[in-house]
């Protein structure tokens, strides 16, 4: 039976994205509507949705346990990044997809893609467990993913690894909204009913919003063009088998609840960081590369994220 309504939820997804692909290949959706939607999530739907969440379901004394619970994903994307430089050196990939591969191979969509597909999988119990994980990820997403595709481009000009810009990209809406959250709960600060049920209506447009973006960048997709070379199968690899595996292993040195290490499974097991393509095209690297990956591990994920469920 839980296997059935995980299922049902993975039916959910398929469908919402679903109708963003036939939308856009129907020319409902613009350029205008394929940077707002993102830009609506992100700074609008997922904060407001973070912050009523959290504060619904959490007090101050449950934090000790999710702080120490960001060691197993810090470690196993750290590994990861180790494994996706060796394997990129490996194949020697030119200059221009090198840092590339690596962000793509060791950081996933944890927010973006993570907290609707878990909503739809383990229910809002699970929101707080995903935070966790994106913290480590968009930090390290943030310095050594960004600092590698940066040494990518074509203009000679690398990132800092940490710098002003690296801090502002980090503290994103997200993290800010999430920072909120704990100090209103560490302080035993309640908001008004009104403005609660305000974060609650605006926080539901996330999972819808976001399943309908991955429609549309999936029907940008030129399939006919596609060829599965070496180096996507292995971002394949890295993205479905061995970031999930790095974080199953490593969770059992950890004591924690069987949802948290469920959730950070499916977290690890998640589409390349969506931003790959976009720090690509900033640059000067080879961004169109950096959308198929992320396009490729986003429409594999269809197939694999209910594997994972059959498996847990």
């Amino acid at each position: 039976m839980q296997f059935f309504n995980a299922l049902q939820g993975i039916f959910t997804i398929m469908i919402m994205v679903s109708v963003g692909f036939i939308l856009m290949r129907r020319g409902w959706f613009g350029s205008e509507a394929i940077n707002l939607i993102p830009k609506m999530v992100n700074v609008i739907a997922i904060p407001t949705y973070m912050v009523w969440n959290l504060m619904t379901t959490f007090d101050h004394d449950s934090f000790g346990l999710l702080v120490k619970a960001a060691i197993v994903p810090t470690v196993s994307m750290l590994l990861c990044y180790a494994i996706a430089y060796v394997v990129a050196e490996l194949m020697k990939l030119p200059r221009s997809k090198k840092g590339i591969f690596r962000s793509a191979f060791f950081s996933s969509s944890a927010i973006f893609v993570g907290i609707p597909i878990n909503l739809a999988l383990f229910g809002e119990s699970s929101i707080p467990y995903v935070l966790v994980y994106f913290l480590p990820n968009a930090f390290l997403f943030w310095t050594i993913g960004n600092y590698s595709i940066s040494l990518a481009g074509t203009d000679g000009v690398s990132a800092k690894i940490m710098s002003m810009d690296t801090v502002r990209k980090v503290f994103s809406p997200p993290l800010i909204s999430f920072i909120i959250a704990i100090i209103l709960i560490l302080l035993n600060i309640k908001l008004p009913t009104f403005l609660m049920n305000t974060l609650k209506y605006l926080g539901g447009l996330m999972t819808p919003l976001s399943m309908l973006f991955v429609g549309m960048a999936m029907s940008s997709v030129n399939f006919k063009k596609f060829r599965l070379t070496k180096d996507i199968v292995g971002v394949l690899i890295g993205r479905f088998i061995v970031a999930p595996a790095l974080v199953y292993f490593l969770s059992f040195y950890m004591e924690m609840p069987d949802l948290m290490r469920k959730v950070f499974i499916i977290q690890a097991a998640l589409p390349a960081m969506t931003q790959t393509s976009l720090m690509a095209k900033v640059y000067g690297a080879d961004a169109e590369y950096g959308a198929l990956l992320v396009s490729t591990t986003t429409i594999a994920s269809m197939i694999t994220i209910p594997l994972y469920m059959l498996i847990l």
